[in-house]
């Protein structure tokens, strides 16, 4: 029996740095999530415990805290860039690193009358999310959001569908449709601003959800990965995880009481998931970028 090593990676993940901007009395802030990982000629302190060619986790940490200061966040696709190309560029043994950035967003409190321009409460929308791999000569850039909750009220439908001894559920010509948005967007370009694309790329989630007339969930995660693509070149590629929140209508009739899809049972689980691709036909292969 032959036994060898395998594929392996190292590193420090959940490096909570947050950037503060000082421009006068006017502040901004960025608040990253930074996980490290690094492959390259790990072989011998696997093998044989020898260190000589691990670039500690401590000092990636380190790294993480020193570029916030000397180079400063200008958005977690661009920091998780700089990170990658300085562990691999900087270190002959280290081949490959993957940087995957959590932003906490902060929105600025508004003092009528008052120049005061730093207090801040945290966002309740999404977590925006950026994964980065560079091998010494190329860069894959996977950006997106997760937990971004949108409903429509009326304007879906779903009826139709494979019924069996098993199936209970009922045909729904005038239904609630609530999600949880979970995007990634591969980039097949660089763009010249990070955050502008990634309000282009929310907006037209948000738009093609509110704006289609669903005859199923599947329908809607198809038009909301199209609608990314069409309004932003530079992605190539589009994923999408989107669970089903039910909301089922309450049945009153016990109380005398008509329910004209106004009162709705809001169910946590079991839930249905909707999971799938949408991408362009010439878009290059993905390399590492969804790892």
């Amino acid at each position: 029996m032959s036994i060898k090593l395998g594929p392996n990676r190292y590193g420090k993940a959940e490096t909570h740095v947050v950037g503060v901007t000082k421009n006068g009395g006017v502040h901004e802030i960025r608040d990253l999530n930074v996980s490290v990982a690094l492959a390259g000629a790990m072989d011998e302190v696997h093998l044989t415990g020898d260190n000589g060619a691990v670039l500690t986790t401590d000092t990636q940490k380190n790294t993480v805290f020193a570029f916030a200061k000397e180079h400063g966040i200008t958005s977690p696709e661009a920091f998780g860039l700089l990170l990658a190309r300085h562990f691999v560029d900087s270190q002959p043994t280290i081949h490959h690193a993957r940087v995957s950035i959590e932003e906490f967003a902060w929105e600025r409190i508004v003092l009528d009358a008052s120049d005061k321009q730093h207090s801040f409460v945290r966002s309740a929308q999404e977590t925006r999310t950026a994964r980065v791999h560079y091998d010494g000569e190329k860069a894959w850039v996977v950006a997106g959001l997760q937990g971004l909750v949108v409903l429509n009220s009326t304007g879906s439908e779903f009826h139709g569908y494979l019924k069996d001894k098993y199936t209970t559920l009922q045909e729904a010509y005038d239904r609630v449709l609530a999600t949880e948005v979970n995007a990634e967007w591969r980039f097949i370009g660089e763009p010249s601003d990070w955050d502008k694309t990634y309000r282009e790329a929310k907006s037209a989630l948000l738009e093609a959800f509110a704006e289609t007339y669903s005859y199923s969930l599947q329908q809607t995660l198809y038009a909301m990965g199209e609608r990314v693509l069409t309004t932003c070149p530079e992605i190539g590629e589009v994923r999408l995880s989107l669970p089903n929140k039910h909301h089922f209508v309450v049945d009153l009739s016990a109380f005398g009481l008509t329910n004209d899809n106004e009162v709705f049972y809001a169910a946590d689980r079991p839930y249905g998931l909707i999971e799938g691709t949408v991408l362009r036909d010439d878009a290059p292969a993905a390399g590492p970028a969804w790892e």
